[in-house]
């Protein structure tokens, strides 16, 4: 949901000498560095004994509500002096600013006590007065859909977010017309309603091509249309198709780059909003960069992204405790963890979802968002480590925690090969087939035809090597050698340029065998010898993994996770399996 342009507090119009001198030193010991909270608060005190105009005590109650908020733990004080600021200024004509700020800091305030219910009717009734105040109508407006957003309730999102575009319209605003119906387009994307995402696009397209304004608000308004197009492509799987569009991405976030912020205020009160700071932007660019990446089979240059945009947060992360850096960071971190497993790098893949772990530990909100994929990396990270019965309880976990239809979809895949690897499961392997495809009597090498034609249309390589490795695995156990030749060398390039180290795995075990069976003994020991080299470098780090104290996570199924880690005295796993 958009931020805010910040507003200055006005000062109101008193020949209250007293309290003018009150207010500065008031002000001075808020701005000191560190800030003197306690001696700002006590400045502020002194004006209500005095007995003050209404106006004079509805601000100064809105001014103490909003230092103890923002500064201390206070949160029983802060919010007295909210609700009072609240209750005065509503009997006082044309005293918005207060009026509305001091509702505003009050819903704050009550989320982050968990009275959602008592936060939304005090939103509906601000919202319901300000219909003659444009800029706080829209915050409102934002304030509420957001809201329901952290609370899953996207539909009642959806449908402010189409009043609040509907409003800036009839005001004249343009510019935060496109930042709700963008913002309504984020959460379609989120319920996967694509036929209504569709046309709103493309609205959206036409709003912010047409717009002309600030330089800096209009680029800020195409990097969240294309964000949401990009999205929306890789959500598909169109990784080729893509492609302009992220370029497009990319080229936008340089221009931004290179703009002076503009000081001067938009005539339009409506359109006292931005999307993201321009850093924050930069980041979300890097993330939908690494995301392609990943789907494409590119893993270095994922790894190079994320990289990249790892160190810019650690850097705003040392001025900016914005929460939206820390599922940034998450998100990222998400996508490397799966990289380093793809590419035989376990033990740095555990120390990141460790990483994670650290991170969710700090927010209650993050964890909750996350927890059902960290589950899912730590069932990932079991299989790659041959520890079964921990990745059938990773991934159960993973389950129970989700109602993501994808990430159900990935989490049931990922435990039917758990069953398949277990050799003795074949009863809970149907039954869970059967939830996966209850149409499944299509032979299964049409499938594969379909899959590899599907993937190569769109350049997704680590699918196309997946998919000609297997091919050329059923062929060489029907006999049919060169069929099989012709699928696992160009599994094998590919697995390379990726790298897959499973993939290269399979496939040079594959080629040893052909060629052996061929009589082609050179070759065959060319690929023994590579296989040989993939085994020892997986092996190893299958030994470093199991051996740190993390490696103790794969045992963590309920509650939030866990704080401290026993160190391991060395590998409790089968490596066999591995070879």
């Amino acid at each position: 949901i958009p931020r805010v342009v910040h507003f200055d507090v006005v000062i109101p119009q008193c020949n209250a000498s007293w309290y003018l001198a009150l207010l500065g030193l008031a002000e001075h010991f808020r701005t000191s560095s560190p800030p003197k909270v306690r001696l700002c608060v006590h400045c502020l005190q002194a004006v209500l004994p005095r007995k003050p105009p209404a106006r004079m005590e509805a601000r100064t109650h809105l001014q103490l509500g909003s230092v103890l908020y923002h500064h201390t733990r206070n949160g029983d004080q802060a919010r007295g002096h909210l609700e009072k600021a609240w209750l005065i200024s509503q009997q006082i004509p044309q005293f918005e600013d207060v009026k509305f700020e001091a509702a505003s800091l009050l819903s704050e305030l009550y989320c982050q006590e968990n009275s959602v219910d008592a936060a939304k009717p005090l939103l509906r009734k601000a919202i319901q007065i300000s219909q003659q105040t444009p800029y706080w109508h829209c915050r409102l407006l934002f304030q509420l859909a957001q809201l329901h957003t952290l609370e899953k309730d996207l539909v009642s999102a959806c449908d402010l977010l189409g009043v609040g575009a509907e409003y800036a319209r009839v005001v004249g605003s343009e510019y935060t017309r496109a930042l709700f119906l963008l913002s309504k387009g984020m959460l379609l994307l989120m319920e996967r309603k694509l036929q209504e995402v569709h046309p709103l696009l493309t609205l959206c397209g036409q709003i912010v091509e047409n717009w002309q304004g600030n330089p800096i608000q209009k680029e800020s308004l195409r990097v969240f249309f294309l964000v949401l197009q990009v999205t929306h492509y890789l959500d598909a799987g169109q990784v080729k198709s893509v492609k302009p569009c992220l370029k497009q991405l990319q080229q936008c976030i340089q221009t931004i780059s290179t703009l002076h912020d503009d000081e001067i205020l938009p005539s339009n009160p409506a359109d006292l909003f931005h999307w993201l700071p321009k850093e924050h932007m930069c980041v979300l660019v890097y993330l939908v960069t690494v995301m392609h990446s990943m789907q494409a089979g590119y893993l270095e240059k994922a790894q190079k992204y994320t990289d990249k945009a790892l160190m810019q947060l650690e850097k705003l992360k040392m001025l900016d405790c914005s929460p939206i850096l820390s599922s940034f960071q998450v998100i990222l971190l998400e996508h490397i963890i799966m990289c380093r497993l793809v590419t035989g790098h376990k033990a740095t893949a555990l120390q990141e979802i460790s990483q994670v772990c650290q991170l969710c530990q700090q927010s209650p909100r993050l964890f909750s968002n996350h927890a059902a994929q960290l589950h899912t990396l730590l069932g990932l990270y079991c299989i790659s480590v041959n520890c079964m019965d921990n990745a059938e309880a990773q991934f159960t976990t993973a389950l129970r925690l989700t109602t993501h239809q994808e990430l159900w979809a990935f989490i049931v895949t990922n435990l039917a090969s758990v069953y398949i690897r277990e050799g003795n499961r074949h009863q809970e392997l149907y039954s869970l087939l059967e939830r996966i495809n209850p149409d499944h009597n299509f032979p299964v090498r049409r499938f594969l035809r379909e899959t590899l034609k599907m993937s190569n249309a769109e350049d997704l390589n680590r699918l196309t090597a997946c998919s000609l490795v297997l091919l050329g695995h059923i062929f060489y156990v029907l006999g049919n050698h060169r069929e099989s030749n012709n699928m696992v060398v160009p599994a094998m390039q590919l697995a390379s340029k990726i790298p897959d180290m499973s993939v290269q795995l399979w496939s040079s075990a594959l080629l040893r065998d052909l060629n052996k069976a061929c009589g082609n003994a050179m070759d065959a020991h060319e690929a023994a010898q590579m296989h040989q080299n993939f085994s020892q470098q997986l092996l190893q780090d299958h030994i470093e993994a199991c051996s740190l104290p993390e490696h103790n996570l794969i045992t963590w199924t309920d509650g939030p996770p866990p704080v401290q880690f026993q160190a391991q005295n060395g590998p409790t796993t089968s490596l066999a399996s591995l070879l």
